[in-house]
């Protein structure tokens, strides 16, 4: 690898803008991604345990039920959960888009990543970190490739 002298350091203003662009958009997908992590934890606890508790929730994420509750709270607020009391965590219309959505997303990175040699386990595991940050136009680029592979 070049090391990049000062002179060649410059960039235009172009450059500058697509930088910082993509330093934006990275830390949006930061920001977001605890949530679709919480909306995809909530989807498949009701999908498989038919509700989803506080404590499952928290069980599951390696999380305190503070914390959880804090991020339900949070949730709630952006109209991605309600909540009953003694009845659990239930996902709104916005909430159950957002799951989907995620869930899609990671579906296809982990295949992808498993097309390529890796491991089912790592794969899997390393899908939930890569999934926030493709977009969509790279997803695309990446169900293409599993389909014509």
């Amino acid at each position: 690898m070049k090391l990049r002298t000062s002179r060649e350091s410059r960039s235009s203003p172009t450059e500058v803008e697509t930088q910082a662009e993509a330093f934006q958009k990275s830390r949006d997908a930061r920001r977001t991604e605890l949530m679709e992590d919480y909306v995809e934890l909530i989807a498949d606890l009701i999908e498989h345990l038919g509700e989803a508790r506080q404590t499952d929730i928290a069980q599951r994420l390696g999380v305190t039920q503070p914390t959880v509750a804090k991020m339900l709270k949070r949730l709630a607020e952006e109209n991605l959960v309600t909540q009953r009391p003694y009845r659990g965590v239930f996902l709104t219309e916005e909430g159950q888009r957002l799951a989907a959505t995620a869930r899609r997303r990671h579906e296809i990175v982990e295949a992808l990543l498993c097309r390529l040699g890796v491991d089912p386990d790592t794969a899997r595991n390393d899908a939930e970190g890569i999934e926030h940050h493709v977009s969509e136009k790279t997803l695309e680029a990446f169900e293409r490739f599993l389909k014509n592979s």
